[in-house]
């Protein structure tokens, strides 16, 4: 089958198209999935530049979102037969086998059934972001109907569907966005107030939104001072959830007096540590969100379709920056 392999870290230049051996062996929960699509990630190009999470298995194929047909299934599965259409976020980071292929396997608890509104390249799209922002402001910060919440880079990856699931929660939603562009994106999708960051102390703006008192849940996609610079926008014991790591000079001083409740959200956990009932909750989302996508209360924006060999440019996009919602690699045929 095609892939792309991750000779090495570095560039881009180091995923390169190549054959290697099709999956042949199926444990008895697995299944066989010709892949559709796959998404990519900030994380993607992080490991590409970084080395993976298990160097001694080089070379790697990267992707942890994918999308595709199932062809062929374990003596133990239940849930799923040849012929279904699937989504799922798995491997990708070194060790399991990722997306960015014809074919891969995947346990059957780690995979959702495929949101039938969705093509296949929106439905690769989806899941890093959906499971991530699904946490982040359901699970970390216990995001509550009526609540106020502000939402950084809302038209990005995570930001435009945190967007939609704070609004389906009952919240009303403030989020920053760098253009006018952006800003009619990002209100089609809900939201209440929009900041230009780039024009604008957003702290100061988040406050003046909320009459001063600011905002119950910050949930910051950025990192580096937009982490810190978020402290005075959230209210005194509200919740600030980062799926960054903060700068080793981070002054928590105004964290810490207004009692902010601080929370990472990393959703890669789970299958970094084999935690398998947690990568099943995850499943459980992806079912719960295709039957919210499904019902038109959730959408997915794909801004760019390339093909598989194109990958290394699909990277260079991401590293550039400004992408409006997702990326996403053509694999084969719907």
């Amino acid at each position: 089958m095609k892939a792309i392999l991750m000779t090495a870290a570095g560039s881009p230049e180091v995923l390169q198209l190549q054959e290697v051996p099709k999956p042949t062996t199926l444990g008895k929960t697995d299944l066989l999935v010709r892949l559709v699509a796959a998404g990519i990630n900030p994380i993607d190009t992080k490991v590409r530049q970084r080395g993976t999470f298990y160097p001694e298995q080089m070379p790697a194929i990267l992707g942890c979102d994918g999308a595709g047909m199932v062809e062929a299934v374990g003596k133990d599965v239940k849930r799923f037969r040849p012929g279904d259409a699937v989504y799922f976020c798995n491997g990708g980071l070194g060790g399991h086998q990722g997306n960015y292929a014809e074919y891969t396997t995947i346990d059957e608890r780690f995979a959702a059934h495929k949101p039938k509104s969705l093509s296949f390249a929106e439905a690769a799209a989806a899941p890093l972001v959906l499971i991530t922002a699904w946490e982040a402001l359901y699970e970390r910060g216990r995001l509550e109907p009526g609540e106020k919440v502000l939402i950084h880079a809302g038209a990005g990856g995570v930001g435009h569907v945190a967007i939609q699931l704070a609004k389906l929660k009952g919240a009303t939603v403030a989020t920053t966005v760098s253009s006018e562009e952006k800003a009619r994106f990002v209100r089609q999708l809900g939201a209440d107030h929009v900041i230009f960051y780039r024009q604008t102390d957003v702290a100061q703006a988040t406050l003046d939104w909320t009459n001063g008192e600011g905002v119950d849940l910050a949930f910051d996609t950025v990192g580096g001072e937009v982490f810190s610079q978020s402290f005075p926008a959230v209210r005194v014991y509200g919740d600030l959830v980062t799926i960054l790591e903060p700068k080793a000079d981070t002054v928590w001083r105004i964290a810490r007096n207004r009692n902010l409740r601080v929370s990472f959200e990393l959703m890669l956990t789970p299958m970094l540590q084999g935690l398998v009932e947690a990568q099943q909750h995850q499943a459980e989302i992806l079912a719960e969100c295709a039957d919210w996508i499904d019902q038109g209360k959730l959408k997915i924006h794909v801004s760019h379709k390339l093909p598989l060999e194109a990958a290394h440019q699909a990277h260079q996009l991401i590293e550039n920056g400004g992408i409006t919602g997702k990326i996403v690699l053509l694999i084969g045929n719907e």
